[in-house]
Order: structure tokens, then sequence, then C-alpha cells
């Protein structure tokens, strides 16, 4: 029983030095920075026909390091992951149309400010809502953690309406164009572009609570990058390249041959065979790490799970005890809260950078791996306690039962269950985007950012998954009838 703990627990120590090990090969001398962005969040960051990320954040960003001599690296994650993300020191600084408040001081340094906009209030045309005071006992639909979020909660109980939150900006003008919120809260050049491409909604108010937009980066460090944006800035300003910028994305600014383009590519953009041909590289990319999650992850979770469950069947309190404890805490745990705790929580706890890819493996790991250590458990138990008796009477010790005797019958009972978990693995795949992991969730997330087409996106996406799942289940099956036989 000893050598049979031993050699799990060595295979394990292995795999787990393995996915943890991470080579620090950067050169500081490289002067590339990790800058985190919301990229659903146009005209400040949004992704392109060519699903390009562009607009005003990420042009200023690029010109300033081209003028300061220094490289970045995007990584589009959304407003509330980029703020977190920052806070525990996985990226060197965020850009993302963020508002620059005294609360957020608290945590952040910022630039000089480069834009100012205020909050406007948006209603659905034909709803004859006009002002603040017609909101009373109605819904309120704002993105969490922006500035038109925190209007509308230093208002809500003057006006006397109820607020609901989403994590995108379509999720908002979706809730207000089926009829589910009154209004929206949205910044104001956020708001006309979005109209002004295409969004069927109106504002009804003046601009107010005028906020300026910053970059950040964590309070206290990152000193030297915040240096050179604002003396990037500075230069950009002196010569023209800022106003050019501005120009280029703010509203009513574009030449009417501009305008022209943009409304015939939306039209474009509005049927399923043009969003399909318009973003078909971007739908591949986001399909293949998916994937990639979900066999690396399964694989991961298969061995934690069968190393989980092994030790719950051992003659020795202590490893049972073991076992079930881990069975417990992370399947209680949700995924996103788990995702979030080991991309966001650990590198606070250990001082160095997690991945994303590798947090999003942890996390599927231990998820995953707490349900199959769960029925690998159970598979064992359900064969019949003689055969493990008899085993043992022939003198065989108790690892050579396991492998030879118990295992055999066992796994037949478990296949069903390995190829559910498989098809429930690459399913959660899809909470991992809360990270910024570009799957295919992730990428549907900043194609609607662009088109605001959500209905049409999301169906496409629905049906890329079901068509996935549906060959999973039909290899899964082969493989299990073969298993059988």
């Amino acid at each position: 029983m000893k050598k049979f703990i031993a050699m799990l627990s060595a295979v394990f120590g292995l795999f787990m030095l393995g996915v943890f090990s991470q080579p620090q090969i950067q050169a500081a001398s490289e002067k590339t920075y990790t800058i985190d962005t919301d990229v659903t969040f146009p005209p400040f960051v949004y992704a392109n026909t060519e699903n390009k990320y562009v607009g005003i954040d990420l042009d200023l960003l690029r010109a300033i390091a081209k003028e300061e001599g220094f490289k970045v690296k995007i990584r589009p994650v959304g407003f509330n992951a980029a703020v977190q993300s920052v806070s525990a020191g996985q990226a060197d600084g965020m850009i993302a149309g963020m508002s620059i408040t005294e609360e957020r001081k608290q945590k952040f340094d910022f630039s000089d400010p480069y834009y100012s906009a205020g909050i406007v209030m948006a209603v659905k045309d034909g709803s004859g809502i006009k002002s603040l005071s017609e909101l009373k006992g109605k819904k309120v639909a704002v993105k969490t953690g922006t500035a038109g979020a925190d209007y509308a909660n230093s208002i809500k109980d003057k006006y006397g309406f109820e607020i609901v939150t989403f994590d995108d900006s379509d999720g908002v003008y979706n809730d207000v164009i089926n009829g589910n919120s009154a209004a929206c809260f949205e910044d104001s050049a956020v708001m006309y572009y979005a109209i002004k491409n295409g969004l069927d909604l109106k504002v009804v108010t003046k601009p107010a609570n005028t906020t300026e937009t910053g970059f950040a980066v964590k309070k206290g460090q990152n000193q030297e990058l915040l240096k050179m944006f604002n003396e990037g800035l500075a230069k950009l300003k002196a010569n023209g390249e800022y106003d050019k910028i501005i120009k280029k994305y703010t509203e009513g600014k574009a030449t009417s041959k501009t305008k022209v383009k943009s409304q015939t590519e939306t039209a474009e953009d509005r049927t399923v065979l043009g969003i399909l041909k318009e973003n078909k590289d971007a739908f591949i990319s986001g399909i293949i790490e998916t994937l990639k999650l979900t066999v690396v992850g399964i694989f991961c979770a298969t061995i934690f799970g069968i190393f989980v469950g092994l030790l719950g069947v051992v003659p020795n309190k202590f490893c049972r005890g073991l076992s079930t404890t881990i069975i417990y805490i992370f399947r209680g745990l949700p995924l996103i809260v788990l995702a979030l705790f080991i991309y966001n929580g650990v590198p606070s706890l250990i001082g160095s950078k997690v991945p994303a890819f590798l947090a999003g493996v942890i996390t599927l790991m231990l998820n995953e791996g707490a349900y199959t250590a769960a029925f690998v458990k159970g598979g064992i138990e359900s064969v019949d306690k003689g055969q493990m008796e008899a085993a043992r009477s022939l003198g065989m010790p108790f690892g050579k039962s396991m492998r030879r005797v118990i295992l055999p019958q066992g796994i037949k009972i478990m296949v069903p269950s390995f190829i559910n978990q498989f098809i429930i693995t690459l399913k959660d795949t899809s909470i991992l985007s809360v990270i910024g992991l570009l799957e295919l969730t992730q990428t549907g997330k900043i194609i609607i950012a662009r088109n605001l087409e959500g209905f049409r996106v999301w169906a496409i996406v629905a049906v890329i998954y079901l068509v996935i799942i549906t060959v999973l289940t039909l290899l899964s099956k082969w493989i299990e009838r073969r298993i059988n036989n």
C-alpha cells in the first residue's frame, strides 16, 4: 500500500512541477509592457472589420509607445478583469476609457487625462421616456465598474429606479431594446458611436457628471511607464497627432465618405453569412483556443482526478480524508470564482504572474478533476468487495490487486462519466473568458462590440458549440462501444 501511494505521489508531483514551472526569460531591456484593456468599448477600444484592436485608447497608446521607444503587449481581458489583473500585478497597466475618480486613485496612479466625457441616458425610441424623473419604479441597465454605473448609483434613490448590471455593453443595450429595462447610462462618446453605427436607442439627456479619462498603473508601481505615457501624450498634443486620433473616432467628426463606408460595412455585418465571412479567422482562432483548453484541461483533470480518486479508496484514513476534502472544496467552488482567484488572487500571494492560459488550465484541472475523482472513487467502490478480498487471499499486494482486478472492472463503469465530463469541460471553457482568454465566447463578445448584432453572433456561437459537442459525442460513443466490446 505504501509503495502504491508513493508511486501515485511521485507521478502527480512530477506533473504539478511541470505545470507550475514557468521560465522567466524576458529581459528588462526589451521594454515590453503588458497592457490590459476592454475591447468591447468602442470608440475607445474595439476590434475593427479586420479584427485588429483599434480605437482612441489603443491608437494613442501605440503612438506614445513609438514616440517614447517602448513596446506594448495588448491583452483583451474586459474592464473588470483588467482592473483586477493590474491590482494583482498581472499587468503593467490598463487603458480602457477608465474615468479618473478619487476612489480609484486609492489603488491606481493615473496619467494626465487624455479625454473628457459625460454620462448620458439612452432609451428605446418610442418609449416616451424623456427625463430622469420618469424612471421611478423602473429598471435601469448599466455596465459594471464604469462611470455610468457610478452615476446611476449616485442618483437611484433620488429618482427611485432599480439598477441591473451587466459585464458587457451589448447586454446593457439589449436589455433596453428588449424592454426589460427602461433606460441605460453610458459614456457619451460610447453611446453616440453605438447609435451612429446602428444601435436602436436614443439619447434623451445632456452629458452629466463629466469625468476625465486616463491611463492607469498599480499605485506606486511602473512609474517609469507612467512618466513615458505622460511625456508621449504631451508630444502628441504638440505635434497635432493627438487631435487627428480624437477626430478620427469621435462622433460628428468623420467625413461623408467615411460615413457611407461605415454604413455599408454595417449592412454587410447584419447578415449571418456576412458575419461568418468577415469574422471567419476570429471564429477559427476562438475554436482552436477552446479546443486547446478543453484537451489540455481534461488531460490534467484526468490525472488529478484519478490520483485523488484512488487516494479515496486506499485503506488509510488520512488519504481518504484528504481525498474527500479535495473533492468537497473544488466541487463546491463556482468555476468563475476559482478562475478569478487563481488568476488574480494567487499572484498577490506568490508575487509572480500567472499566465492566463495556465490559470485556465489549473482552474479546469481542479474543478473538473474533483468531479472526475468523485466518479473514479465511486466506480472503484461499486466493484464488489469480494473481488479485492479474493485477490488479497491469493497473496496479491494491494497495488497489484487494484491494477489487475479492481480497475479493469471499475473502468467500464467510469467510461460514460468520463465522456460526459469531457463535454462538460468543453462548455466550461466559456467561463474562462472572464480572465481574458480569447476562446469562442470571448471572440463573440468582441465581434458584437463592433457590429452590435448580439442575436446573430450568439446564434452562430451556439451552433458552433453544438457542432463540436455533437462530433465529440459521436466519437466518444464509438470509443465506449470499443471498450465495452
